[in-house]
């Protein structure tokens, strides 16, 4: 079975992050995934052999239109998911607006943002289709995540280094899985 297939597999089998991805989906937002943490650590957690995968502290929705990039926007689609879901610290971001903060030339589109993330095993996302298939972005591909390496990713390993060691410090990530691989 190859990573794609196992990560639809380990998604559609955890009726929480099920859910979650179903409430997203009702936002009925362009270009729009639920990113990061939520899937690298069912995949970590997994690997482990830590059933069940408990959410990560904040769940990370990203969408990507340029017509909407007001952080007000954000602040209203977050607000929306609270009413649904208010036990889960929700984070909304349009990836439309989020090169600025980040140093970087515009992006075209969410799967693009995730290129300049900085880690290889963060960057990537899922989302349901209209027929309940779990959908995978992972630009810079699953190797890294499902062989549990943890490595920069683009400007991360030069230029932002210092960002992603401060990351690794306060993830703290070795402590809760500790098969990790981490690169400096």
């Amino acid at each position: 079975m190859n990573f794609a297939a196992q990560l639809q597999t380990l998604i559609v089998t955890d009726l929480q992050r099920l859910r979650i991805l179903q409430q997203v989906r009702e936002l009925d937002l362009p270009d729009c995934w639920v990113a990061a943490g939520f899937v690298r650590s069912a995949v970590w957690d997994h690997l482990h052999q830590r059933t069940p995968s408990p959410l990560p502290e904040d769940i990370d929705v990203i969408w990507f239109d340029c017509a909407h990039t007001s952080e007000e926007r954000d602040a209203e689609l977050q607000a929306t998911l609270r009413g649904g879901n208010g036990d889960l610290q929700w984070s909304v971001k349009n990836q439309a607006r989020m090169h600025l903060r980040n140093g970087d030339a515009p992006y075209a589109s969410a799967t693009e943002a995730m290129r300049h993330w900085p880690e290889t095993a963060t960057a990537l996302a899922v989302r349901l289709d209209e027929n309940d298939r779990v959908e995978v972005a992972a630009p810079l591909g699953l190797e890294d995540l499902f062989g549990l390496i943890v490595r920069p990713a683009g400007r991360f390993q030069n230029e932002k280094r210092r960002i992603y060691q401060q990351r690794l410090h306060d993830k703290n990530w070795l402590a809760t899985w500790p098969k990790l691989k981490v690169l400096p």
